[in-house]
């Protein structure tokens, strides 16, 4: 044990408090360095090892052991070989090996979690004490993705993803990819204690412009569960023509309704009038045949008449 040094009579109090409180600080530095940790599952059957390993050549009859969790809750007692004290929560679960000391839990549960101390003494004197950290762990179940469209257009489709999973421990982190590329989740979780197990439930809103693939992880404790699930885009449509205005379609009506009436027209018109200029051209040419073969006739008759 390490005593502190007398103060001068001149020193100062605050300065002593400071020196005795620096003291302490690393004496408990020391101590939590030195701390064994001890991982095991719900369920499972863990062993906790004690400081002192009691020689072949004694008994536990000479020795004084105490299991504690916390400090404040006496797990089981031995003193002088016989146990005299086992608390409620550990009954039928707890037993204590009486050579090397090592206290065994079975099943373990997720209330064990936490901080033991195994302290020995010898004759009331303390040959040690040491602290050992249970980490307990409870898996999680699988990832159960859903995927809901929240809305849908020919260029994306817009989708509200939940990732959830259930009855694990401790707090769990969840993590996501798409397509590979990391995901950050809104994560919300449930627990009716610091010591009870979790719920967790994560969700986020994906615009989807093709096929792809995500993937949902519920990390804990050095564990993890992960499921993946594709998402489709699910409307591939083609855009549809887009209308023409009124007036353009009006005025295309109005065009479309005078081409008509004009070759409707030209078809009962043009062949009247190319006839009568057909006709006026054939008279003409007759008149100038009539005439062309009178002046010969005239002709022979004047010269008749002069011989005569």
């Amino acid at each position: 044990m390490m005593c502190l040094p007398a103060c001068p009579p001149a020193l100062a109090l605050r300065t002593c408090l400071g020196l005795g409180l620096f003291v302490l600080l690393c004496l408990g530095i020391g101590q939590a360095l030195e701390n064994k940790v001890v991982k095991s599952k719900v369920g499972e059957k863990v062993s906790l090892p004690c400081c002192h390993e009691i020689p072949s050549s004694e008994s536990l009859h000479n020795y004084r052991v105490y299991w504690q969790k916390n400090i404040t809750d006496v797990v089981l007692a031995y003193p002088e070989e016989n146990m005299i004290f086992q608390h409620e929560r550990y009954q039928n679960r707890t037993e204590m090996d009486p050579w090397n000391l090592t206290l065994w839990i079975s099943p373990v549960e997720i209330l064990d979690n936490g901080s033991y101390q195994c302290v020995v003494q010898r004759n009331s004197v303390l040959v040690c004490r040491e602290s050992v950290i249970l980490f307990v762990t409870a898996d999680f179940s699988k990832p159960n993705i859903t995927a809901e469209v929240s809305a849908d257009s020919c260029e994306l489709t817009e989708m509200v993803i939940t990732c959830s999973s259930h009855g694990g421990f401790p707090k769990p982190k969840i993590s996501g990819a798409l397509n590979n590329m990391s995901l950050e989740w809104n994560a919300s979780w449930v627990s009716e204690s610091s010591l009870s197990p979790y719920n967790v439930t994560g969700k986020l809103v994906l615009n989807v412009t093709k096929d792809v693939n995500i993937t949902c992880s519920v990390e804990y404790s050095g564990f993890a569960k992960s499921t993946s699930l594709p998402l489709k885009k699910t409307n591939n449509c083609i855009v549809p023509p887009v209308r023409p205005p009124f007036n353009v379609i009006t005025a295309s009506i109005i065009i479309v309704v005078t081409f008509i009436v004009a070759i409707t027209l030209a078809a009962r018109y043009l062949p009247r009038h190319v006839c009568s200029h057909c006709c006026k051209r054939q008279d003409s040419v007759e008149e100038a045949v009539k005439e062309y073969t009178k002046a010969p006739m005239s002709s022979k008759v004047t010269a008749e008449t002069s011989s005569v």
